[in-house]
């Protein structure tokens, strides 16, 4: 794994001509939508580009997931992070230029310019974070994002029953659907032990300003929350200052909450990684909807360990969660996917 800050080395031949014969435009037309290319055997090389440090939450597990992918042997990976959104293109141009053969990342602001990059590097493999659905004329370019409102759901299920005021905080970043539909599927769970309670929404403009996520989370405690749903970071640190608790989003963070958070919806993207690397190595990657692969059911998310909180959780809403749990992943149980902002009541 290497870290890079600026810049990357780019190849003096650009990969763009490799189109340019005969041979590899009948094997495009034989197989249409295709990266027709298979990788020869050895680990690919992958790089990834991150607007944010790869510790923040999001991020970190795309991050955990790749460096599972090199303790295999499966890849080799590079990745630069803090790239801001008018450095993401050059950035993306330079990984593509270099030769690898999967880039990954998140384009929820420079959607338009990472599309026309593939679509300047057709064999070159790019698994990005997006709001938008995969497209026909960009076949080698591929969208995720983080489906967790399974293990989403459930948490809402603990925070409802372990609410006394009825009155439950909930701090975003941004009103996307990324964060919005996760936001829905808690209140939802919250609903189902807690039917009387009441939300106070609130966005930070950030995906990473902690302090900024703390004062919000300060005013809602004041405003009569006594639990909070932690979906940035700097939200678990107002709950313990204040002695209230926190439901985690997409990391574990309890070991170091250990008395405030009592349980978290996790997001597993190794199931998303490791389809688009068979993907690539066998030479079919094509522009899929790899949003799919972070349902629970395929193992792309999971509700936390309660740890601290085993046992101190009523026993009829953890009967539940293990209900549902179980439905959910044979299908009998679907929790809606509602991308609308949510708002409070």
């Amino acid at each position: 794994m290497t870290k890079v800050t600026s810049s990357v080395r780019p190849n003096l031949l650009s990969r763009r001509q490799v189109l340019a014969g005969t041979a590899a435009t009948a094997a495009a037309l034989l197989m249409p939508g295709f990266l027709t290319r298979a990788r020869a055997e050895g680990p690919l090389k992958v790089a990834a580009i991150y607007t944010v440090p790869v510790e923040q939450q999001w991020v970190s597990r795309i991050h955990k997931a790749a460096n599972a992918a090199v303790a295999r042997g499966d890849i080799e990976y590079v990745f630069s992070e803090n790239t801001s959104n008018n450095d993401y293109e050059r950035v993306m141009r330079e990984y593509s230029e270099a030769g690898h053969d999967l880039i990954i990342g998140e384009v929820f602001a420079v959607e338009d310019a990472a599309r026309q990059v593939a679509a300047d590097y057709p064999e070159t493999a790019y698994l990005m974070g997006s709001s938008f659905l995969p497209k026909d004329d960009a076949p080698n370019f591929a969208v995720f994002d983080n489906y967790i409102q399974d293990s989403s759901y459930l948490s809402g299920i603990i925070a409802g029953a372990m609410t006394k005021t009825k009155n439950i905080g909930m701090v975003g970043g941004f009103p996307i659907p990324e964060v919005n539909r996760l936001m829905h599927a808690f209140m939802a769970g919250v609903k189902e032990t807690a039917p009387d309670a009441k939300f106070q929404v609130a966005f930070i403009g950030s995906w990473f300003d902690p302090p900024k996520a703390k004062e919000t989370a300060f005013a809602q405690i004041d405003g009569g929350a006594d639990i909070l749903y932690a979906e940035r970071f700097g939200v678990s640190d107002a709950a313990k200052e204040k002695g209230v608790l926190a439901i985690g989003n997409v990391i574990d963070t309890q070991s170091d909450y250990p008395d405030t958070v009592v349980a978290s919806a996790l997001w597993h993207f190794e199931p998303t990684l490791d389809h688009a690397i068979e993907m690539v190595k066998a030479g079919t990657f094509k522009a899929d909807n790899y949003g799919l692969f972070s349902y629970m059911k395929e193992g792309g998310n999971s509700l936390a360990p309660l740890g601290t909180f085993e046992g101190k959780v009523p026993e009829e809403a953890m009967k539940l969660v293990m209900e549902r749990e179980a439905a959910i992943k044979a299908g009998d149980f679907v929790v809606e996917v509602n991308d609308e902002e949510p708002k409070s009541n």
